[in-house]
């Protein structure tokens, strides 16, 4: 297939009736259409034909659409297929998807429908032909944090002084921000990081587990206890222990902590002798510590004793500006992961990613992405490709109107201009005033 973007469809069925309804649907559309009644008869014109997207039967006279499809994937770059069959058969919708078909119908087709799938294939090959040549960003990879956002480069300055020290630290932000990241840069920046950083779920465990996997036990100390077993602060020797979620621990579990810290001792459960520690400990919780204290549901005295250094971590919403950069460093990662040669996230889905708030931060994110990249076709995310929660913003939002178009992108220059707006206008090609009059 050429480079450029052409509107040509062939549709491949051995019902004659099926093929012509589906060819005057299309040209209908305002596409050029060519059919073919066999596979064999598609593969022996298809080069000369050129087209963007092949529509297919699977089952035919001959070869099947399944073949066809493979030996379009071989020969054909950038060529589309879409697999029809007249059965809603699971197996052959994931055989054809696996082999790389953009997507399938089920017979008989719903007309709008192909319209509708004609129109994002050719949408997407659209994107993918205007997009630039693809940046070699690097992937983010585990321990790594990114971010210009004045409040993320304090959070990498005090990562950078706890680094060369054996404070105890309380993390703190919402749920996804990042805060086992901040944690593990702290540990693997420190003169400790050839030694053991383990996380612990708080929230996972009961009580008496967790005290068995942070203290350990000795033989007996239990039923099923058939010998003793080293904790984590044993195991952890100058390393790091990165306590999660310590706001939802029990005032019992916080007390023995607490002694912990002040005495660097600790006993295993059932023991007699203390064992010591210097395992340096690193909190971090969600909950409001504060409002805890004073419903005397976290004690004070450890509060104080954790937050020698605080770290608090801005959620995404808070740093915009920072949306375009985390996302693009977690497209490197996904693309890594899931083996697929997205490289691009278009303007359109940028814009739907920066206006959606992010109630689950960064690990929402990835999710979104990693989704989008699953399912996207080609090279680029467009925003067909995003499923966002939030209805007030995001691409999920029911407010397709031009002026909220318009504010969407404005606020997306204004967020690459770091929120100036006299630069943010200059951009735009447009006076301070008529830009403030597009935020309001």
């Amino acid at each position: 297939m050429s480079n450029t973007i052409t509107s040509r469809i062939m549709v491949v069925d051995d019902e004659v009736d099926g093929l012509e309804v589906l060819k005057t649907c299309l040209v209908h559309a305002g596409y050029e259409v060519q059919t073919a009644e066999s596979a064999e008869k598609a593969l022996a014109s298809v080069k000369k034909f050129d087209p963007a997207l092949i529509i297919t039967d699977v089952k035919m006279s001959g070869m099947s659409g399944l073949e066809l499809l493979a030996k379009i994937r071989e020969s054909m770059e950038g060529v589309e297929v879409v697999v029809m069959t007249a059965h809603d058969d699971m197996q052959v919708a994931v055989t054809a998807m696996k082999s790389g078909a953009f997507d399938f119908l089920v017979k008989p087709v719903d007309l709008k429908a192909v319209e509708g799938l004609a129109a994002r294939c050719f949408r997407e090959q659209q994107l993918a032909s205007e997009a630039q040549e693809p940046i070699e960003e690097e992937a983010m990879p585990r321990g790594r944090l990114v971010g210009r956002d004045p409040r993320m480069i304090d959070v990498y300055k005090t990562i950078g002084v706890l680094a060369g020290n054996r404070a105890t630290v309380l993390v703190r932000g919402e749920t996804g921000t990042g805060k086992e990241v901040i944690a593990r840069a702290i540990h693997e920046n420190s003169e400790q990081d050839d030694e053991p950083f383990i996380a612990v779920n708080c929230t996972a465990l009961t009580d008496t587990l967790l005290e068995t996997e942070l203290f350990g036990h000795v033989k007996g100390a239990f039923t099923g206890a058939t010998g003793s077993r080293k904790g984590y602060f044993e195991l952890a020797g100058r390393g790091t222990i990165f306590l999660d979620e310590i706001g939802d621990t029990s005032p019992e579990f916080q007390t023995r902590l607490l002694r912990v810290l002040q005495e660097r001792r600790f006993y295993p459960v059932g023991g007699e002798s203390p064992l010591e520690t210097k395992a340096r400990v690193i909190a971090a919780t969600h909950q409001p510590i504060e409002e805890l204290i004073e419903e005397r549901r976290f004690r004070e005295d450890l509060y104080f004793r954790l937050k020698v250094v605080e770290i608090e971590v801005p959620p995404l919403r808070e740093r915009r500006g920072d949306i375009e950069l985390v996302a693009t460093s977690l497209l490197g990662k996904i693309r890594e992961e899931t083996g697929r040669d997205v490289r691009r996230i278009s303007e359109e889905a940028l814009a739907s990613l920066v206006a959606y708030d992010w109630p689950g931060n960064v690990r929402e994110l990835e999710n979104a992405l990693m989704r989008a990249v699953i399912m996207a076709r080609g090279t680029v995310i467009g925003s067909d490709h995003l499923i966002l929660e939030g209805k007030e913003e995001g691409a999920g939002s029911a407010d397709l109107t031009l002026k909220k178009a318009i504010r969407r992108h404005v606020q997306l220059v204004l967020d690459r201009a770091g929120d100036d707006q006299k630069a943010a206008a200059k951009l735009l090609g447009i006076s301070q005033k008529e830009l403030a009059k597009h935020l309001t």
